[in-house]
């Protein structure tokens, strides 16, 4: 492969692809930062304040398996314009709950947002879809650097715009769909991707899925991103509440949060060349190493040192397991059983996360900060067992 073919891969597919991701998760952020803010404020029963988030994991989930399918219809690009159009319908319908002050149109919005995300969980699929086996790695990786964009002007975009106008709130709604214009016109120029022959020959081979998910490679992916995810989601969701039982002020929290996002993303500019050259489970065991640094600091301190570090190595612990298991995927299907194979792996995934990131705050509310990190060590022991025997499995093949 020349250095040319490679230039026209990126820029034909790759950059668009990372864009698309980024505008994303700056929408996510904003959503993130104010949706139970605004369900607080629109709700009549207060309990019910935080539906509106919780009813995004209800839209991603419900999308995943219908996103898979369409795009192994129409295409890629298709795909991905038509969850762009959800995330512009999402921006204002969520608005026109804020301008009404209706608290169930405000919560249809945020779950056609989660919708959004069903198909935007597939950037990073169709990058590693769109270069050579070698450059795989290398793809999936810097769609997630996408994140680094978001983590930067997410937040201040939030800022700037939630006190915008006479109405709370309602720019930063309106900011998600002025976010999806700019991606759909990011989008529409991605060139369609050259089917290879042996791609072709593939496509007709497809298999059933109970023989893909039993392949060491499936397990290890599944195990490994759900893992790293519901183990970053657990922590990550107890942190503000822990640190505000431990005396720290909300800036304090927005603080580590804001490093812990940048941990997760910043390096996802070098965990593609570390993959290429290491090889995936090595990396995938380095993330566990991070999440274990992460454990000793929340058991040895809740001072803001003690959370700022921790939350930091959790970050770096789910890129290496999350862009880690997804190359690893990338090896479990041929190009007839990518579609399902992707979005069954990603619905597994996201349920695990979904009640992972349920169980956190009832774990901090019934035993305290130290137990959510120590129920933890049980499913990295689990992941760095999985992710060693694949790296034997593979060893044994190549010497049979």
């Amino acid at each position: 492969m020349t250095v040319s073919t490679f230039r026209n891969q990126l820029i034909n597919h790759v950059i668009p692809l990372v864009s698309g991701q980024a505008l994303f998760q700056t929408a996510a952020i904003l959503v993130a930062t104010f949706s139970g803010l605004v369900g607080f404020n629109l709700a009549e029963d207060k309990s019910l304040a935080t539906l509106p988030i919780a009813v995004i994991s209800v839209g991603t989930a419900v999308m995943l398996i219908p996103a898979s399918l369409l795009m192994k219809k129409y295409g890629r690009k298709k795909g991905f314009i038509t969850g762009i159009a959800l995330g512009f319908l999402a921006g204002m319908i969520t608005s026109a709950g804020i301008y009404f002050h209706n608290f169930w149109v405000f919560v249809i919005g945020n779950m056609l947002i989660g919708c959004y995300q069903g198909f935007s969980q597939y950037y990073r699929f169709a990058a590693a879809e769109s270069v050579d086996e070698k450059f795989k790695s290398k793809a999936i990786s810097w769609v997630v650097s996408g994140g680094v964009f978001a983590a930067i002007v997410g937040p201040y975009l939030a800022r700037y715009t939630k006190d915008l106008g006479n109405i709370p709130f309602l720019y930063s709604y309106l900011a998600i769909s002025v976010l999806s214009l700019i991606s759909f016109l990011i989008i529409s120029r991605l060139k369609p991707q050259q089917v290879k022959e042996a791609d072709s020959v593939n496509s007709h081979q497809e298999r059933p899925l109970s023989k893909i998910v039993k392949q060491p490679a499936f397990i290890a992916a599944i195990i490994s991103s759900a893992t790293g995810s519901s183990v970053m989601i657990m922590v990550m969701t107890a942190t503000p509440i822990a640190m505000k039982l431990c005396g720290h002020t909300a800036d304090d929290s927005a603080i580590v949060i804001q490093w812990h996002v940048l941990g997760m993303f910043v390096p996802s500019f070098f965990t593609g060349n570390l993959i290429q050259r290491f090889g995936a489970t090595r990396i995938i065991s380095m993330g566990i190493l991070m999440f274990v640094i992460h454990v000793s600091f929340a058991l040895t301190g809740t001072d803001f040192l003690h959370f700022v570090s921790g939350l930091v190595f959790l970050g770096i612990g789910w890129n290496f397991m999350f862009i880690g298991g997804s190359f690893i995927l990338t090896r479990s299907y041929t190009t007839g059983d990518q579609a399902k194979t992707q979005a069954f792996h990603d619905f597994i995934a996201f349920a695990i996360i979904s009640i992972s990131s349920f169980l956190a705050g009832a774990i901090l509310n019934a035993w305290g900060w130290k137990m959510v990190n120590i129920v933890v060590i049980p499913m990295l022991i689990i992941a760095f067992i999985s992710v060693q025997w694949f790296a034997f499995s593979q060893k044994k093949a190549v010497l049979s």
